[in-house]
């Protein structure tokens, strides 16, 4: 009886399985630095900041991302049906079961060496700090001349002008022709700037424009000389060169970067609709104002008037003269009265007096007698007989002579 070895196959999960795969493409070196071409499709960008496409060719497709670390550092802007090639490693996506290409730099395609020499350079000046916001210039809300580097017959400048004439005609401008494209535009580029900082009175802002175009249609403005030329401006400079997408080193250099040379133009001036209507709430406001500082101010004048006619010394003189005019009043009726009652007092003192006077006694018959020194006899015993006396009478006085008789009897009564 013979015997047989059973051998039974392994069995694979599918998680051991997709682990293995990416393990095995993990390990090849020649699948871990790579640059694949193709056309882009089905770009995503959600919130996390991460970058989700796919590369195609006829006949294939690979799922690519970029983190949002790398993402953040990229300069070229994808977009569906773009050529690019892009640089990654391989790997596999455990819960898809996918392989997919993780992207660490894209570029366009066919513009590798150009590419390469703009993040050089890119990398340079950063290095050297012309990038920094710190030294950007702030651009003025209020622009009275603005210069303008740019083709003399390109599209940016009829954009430019239209759009400049739409917001803010009030702006006086200056063009600085220069080439925009080929050996040259560099050089002219510098030179078309200086000049414009070297006329007077200088423009307050400096637009430096052209439309969009491939790579090489924009190196002029990844030249080295330019980027130093444009951060050592003493007037703000605003790069508004391509499109939205495009990126050129004189967008980072300059003080602010536009998206394209229309978009430029509205960066630096105001709208004059938006104007229009802010000088219309401003009049409303200055009228509503206006009206509530009159009345405050009618009201303080109203006071301030009463308290000056409460102080008016006029007033003060007309309440004084007829307070005098009350007092001289009072003065003569309490004298008039004091004389009366002086009057009543004088009758009834005269009264007295008259009742009192000798006279008016001797006019009823009695008589006053006098010795002869003026001394008035009261008594009989103060004559003695033969003394000669005095008698004073109402119409006169006539003398006397005492007799013996009457002295007698006056002894007597004594």
């Amino acid at each position: 009886m013979s015997q047989y070895t059973l051998f039974e196959p392994l069995v694979w999960t599918i998680s051991d399985l997709t682990r293995y795969i990416r393990e095995r493409l993990e390990s090849d070196k020649n699948l871990q630095d790579i640059w694949v071409q193709g056309e882009v499709s089905n770009v995503s960008r959600p919130a996390s900041g991460h970058l989700y496409f796919t590369i195609k060719d006829r006949s294939a497709s690979l799922r690519c991302v970029m983190w949002r670390s790398a993402q953040t550092r990229q300069v070229y802007r994808l977009q569906d049906g773009d050529a690019v090639e892009v640089h990654g490693s391989i790997g596999v996506y455990d819960q898809g079961g996918t392989y997919q290409l993780y992207v660490d730099l894209i570029r366009p395609a066919g513009q590798g060496i150009l590419f390469q020499e703009f993040l050089r350079l890119k990398d340079k000046l950063e290095a050297e700090g012309l990038f920094d916001t710190a030294l950007k210039k702030p651009i003025p809300a209020w622009p009275r001349t603005i210069g303008v580097v740019t083709s003399p017959t390109g599209a940016a400048l009829r954009d430019i002008l239209h759009t400049l004439g739409r917001r803010y005609p009030l702006a006086h401008v200056i063009l600085a022709p220069s080439p925009v494209q080929g050996e040259d535009a560099p050089a002219r580029l510098i030179e078309a700037l200086l000049s414009l900082q070297r006329i007077k009175p200088r423009p307050d802002v400096i637009l430096i424009a052209r439309g969009g175009g491939s790579m090489e249609d924009l190196w002029a403005f990844n030249d080295e000389n330019l980027a130093r030329a444009v951060s050592a401006s003493g007037i703000p400079v605003v790069s508004g060169v391509g499109h939205e997408t495009d990126f050129t080193i004189l967008d980072f250099v300059a003080d602010l970067r536009a998206p394209t040379p229309t978009a430029a133009a509205e960066l630096v001036t105001p709208d004059q609709v938006e104007l229009r209507l802010s000088l219309a709430e401003a009049a409303d406001t200055m009228v509503y104002r206006w009206g509530q500082l009159s009345q405050s101010k009618k009201q303080q004048l109203s006071g301030l008037n009463e308290r000056l006619m409460r102080s008016n010394p006029q007033v003060a003189i007309r309440n004084q003269r007829q307070r005098l005019d009350e007092i001289e009043r009072r003065l003569i009726s309490q004298v008039r009265h004091f004389l009366q009652l002086r009057r009543l007092g004088l009758e009834a003192f005269s009264q007295k007096l008259v009742a009192l006077n000798p006279h008016a006694i001797l006019q009823r018959g009695y008589a006053v007698v006098r010795d002869t020194g003026g001394v008035v006899i009261r008594r009989q015993r103060q004559v003695t007989p033969g003394e000669k006396l005095n008698v004073q009478v109402s119409d006169g006085v006539f003398g006397v002579v005492v007799s013996e008789n009457q002295a007698a009897v006056g002894e007597q009564n004594d």
